[in-house]
Formats: C-alpha cells, structure tokens, sequence
C-alpha cells in the first residue's frame, strides 16, 4: 500500500504536556514507517509576549482564525497531503483548521485528547466534582469560569463551542475521531458525536523504556499539581501512612498549597521533587515501589500509567474513566474509589506490606504494555483510522 503523507496540526500547550509528547511521537512513528510528515505547528507560550490588543483579539480568533485558515489552505496547496491529523487547535489555530483542509479536499481526523469540544475547561471537572453542565448550558461554564478560573477565558472558549455547535462543525467537517478508549468513545457517541466515525486508538509509546531491575523504599505519585488531579486528597490520605514515603513529582496551579501542607509534621514522609525531566521521571519509575495515581476526572489515557507499566511499575489508581482499561484489578495494580479517602489508604497500605505480589502485578503490567500499546501495535491502528477518513 502506498504510504500516505500526513499533516500534523497541533496547538503546543504553554506547560508541556502528555498530549505534546503525544503528538511527537505519533509523528516519529509515522515518519519511522516511511511516511512523509509535515506539521503545522503553533506555541501558545508566544501569547506571553502578545499586546494588549493581541490578547483580546484572542476572544474572536479562538473561534475563527482567519491567519491559520490561509496558512493550512498553503500547506496544503504546496504538500498536497493525504490526511490531516488534528491535535490541540487552541487558541491560535482554531476550528478554522477543519474547513481549511475541507475546502482543498484533504480529509481531517481529529484526537480526543480531552473533552474541549464539550466543555470550555476540557476535563469536565468543576467545583471538585465531576461536571458535565457545559454538554446542556455553556452559561454555567462562564458563571463559574471553569477555564483557569476566568470568566473572560472561560466565555472566550464558550463562543467557539457555541459557534461551531451551531455550525454542525464536530458532524461536518471532522472524518474520522480519535477516542483514546472505550470509556470516552461511550461519553463522546452519547453526546452527540457520530458513532460511525469515532475510532478507539489508545497512547502508545515511541521508544520502550525497559522495565526497571530493583526497586527502592518509596512510592511515587507523576503529575500535573491540579484539582481534578487528586493531589490534596492523596497527601490527604498519606497523613495517615506515615510509614510509606511518597515522592511527587510535577509542577502545577496547586504547588504553592501543596508546599503548605508539606510544611506539616504530619507530611515529613512526603517529598516535592517539582518539575523534573522525562529521563528523571524514568528513573524514579524503576526504583519506586509502586505508583499512585489518584486523578478525579475521566481521564481519556493517562500517558504517566501507560510509562509505569512499560517500566514494570503496578499502580494504586483511581477508578475512573478509561483508567481501569490499564490498571487491572487485582492483575496488574490495585484500584480504588475516587472519592473514598480510606479506600485510598487500604489500598496503599496493602501495597506497602506485600512487595512480592505488587512485583507480580509490575510485571503483568509490563507485559500488557508489550500486548496493547508499543509503536508497533499502534501504527496498526493509526492507519486503519486514515483509511476510515479516506473512505468514509
């Protein structure tokens, strides 16, 4: 078959994320596999740098991007590309994206890396609970100012999902979506999005870490220092382990509290390692002894879980969203109810006091990594999702 040319387009985030790393390595993927990659790219980290007029431009050109729309026309006029494959289009490219490539007749998939196109703040998360108002009303949204607890952003983000909802944009001009599991393809299709187009491919990983030799005396929490993110509840919980060290590593809205509550005599057990690299991030993971992940939210494919069980490392997660689709009960991590402060401990402790089995359960997850989401099975996948939006 003939290798098909692809457009990547992706809006990087200003903190660098799971769906950045993510999107380079769907990239490197394909272009390992012969086929030419182009990419339309833009850094949000430039809005830092705007005027102040620049900036309120952004309440229009969030929903239409008149620039971006002629720029993509250009690429494509010049690659003449089979495919354009959309990540993150916001806020400097916009949905204005899909018609660009609709209009010279490129056909577009999307991936689902969140809820954005049903909820301003994208999680589905307010108020410290789940929240799906945003699918019913977008004026609750605003109300609260879910997105970076701003009414203005939040409204900015409301009018581009009003906008496009009027315009039938998410049924029209979209050939093909992404879901990265079951759980979100559910959510999705019983939203409103078309069945026949949405996909299940879940996160893979370019390159295999190897999985870890030995392990050290203290459990891990990876993440983004955030609400929907479990952070509190889990030092929370972890004032009543004081027998278990906990390193956490990550960066977020929430570091200035979480350094508060380390402050405490009740925390000396629980270390803030901050922001730390991918290579650190991989070495912590094979040396822990198990995982943490108590996220609040539906996560569509947490990257942090899918690097643990390549390493080896069994997690103690959340039941919720498309999680337990990696964490399995009992096989390869322990999993608990996310609103369940002492089901958080039980599991914890349990974990703690049998190494032999949580071993066990590291390598069952190892294995499931090598089954379901290396670059190999994944490609697969990839390529039958471009020949659905070929043909659909």
């Amino acid at each position: 078959m003939r290798k098909l040319s692809v457009l990547v387009i992706h809006n990087q985030y200003q903190q660098p994320g799971g769906e950045d790393a993510v999107v380079r390595a769907e990239a490197g993927m394909l272009r390992r596999a012969g086929h030419h990659v182009m990419e339309f790219t833009r850094r949000n980290a430039v809005i830092a740098q705007y005027k102040p007029w620049q900036k309120a431009s952004l309440c229009v050109s969030t929903t239409w991007n008149q620039n971006a729309y002629a720029e993509i026309r250009k690429v494509i006029a010049e690659e003449r590309p089979d495919v354009a494959h959309c990540h993150n289009l916001l806020p400097l490219v916009s949905p204005a994206a899909y018609y660009a490539c609709k209009s010279e007749g490129v056909r577009v998939v999307q991936t689902l890396h969140n809820y954005r196109l049903l909820c301003p703040s994208g999680a589905l998360y307010a108020g410290g609970r789940i929240c799906d108002d945003c699918t019913r009303s977008l004026a609750s949204g605003i109300k609260r100012g879910c997105y970076r607890d701003s009414r203005l952003q939040t409204a900015t983000l409301a009018m581009m999902l009003g906008a496009h909802r009027l315009l039938g944009t998410w049924r029209r001009t979209v050939d093909a979506y992404v879901a990265l599991n079951q759980f979100a393809r559910d959510y999705f299709v019983a939203a409103g999005l078309p069945a026949e187009k949405i996909h299940v491919k879940p996160n893979f990983l370019l390159d295999d870490p190897a999985p870890r030799c030995g392990t050290a005396d203290y459990a891990l929490f990876v993440g983004r220092l955030a609400a929907e993110k479990g952070v509190l509840e889990m030092l929370s919980a972890w004032q009543q382990l004081p027998h278990i060290p906990l390193f956490v590593a990550g960066d977020g809205p929430m570091r200035e509290r979480v350094q508060h509550l380390l402050r405490q005599p009740s925390t000396a057990h629980i270390k803030l390692l901050g922001q730390v690299s991918a290579d650190d991030v991989t070495a912590q993971m094979k040396n822990a002894r198990f995982l943490v992940f108590p996220s609040r939210w539906y996560e569509p494919f947490p990257m942090t879980l899918l690097q643990a069980a390549a390493c080896g490392l069994p997690a103690v997660a959340a039941c919720i969203g498309g999680v337990p689709e990696v964490v399995v009960e009992g096989k390869t991590g322990l999993l608990f109810d996310p609103h369940n402060l002492e089901g958080l401990v039980a599991k914890a402790d349990w974990a703690w006091c049998h190494p032999v089995e949580m071993a066990a359960m590291g390598s069952a997850a190892r294995r499931l990594y090598q089954q379901k989401y290396t670059a190999e099975s994944n490609y697969e996948l990839l390529m039958n999702v471009y020949q659905a939006a070929l043909s659909n």
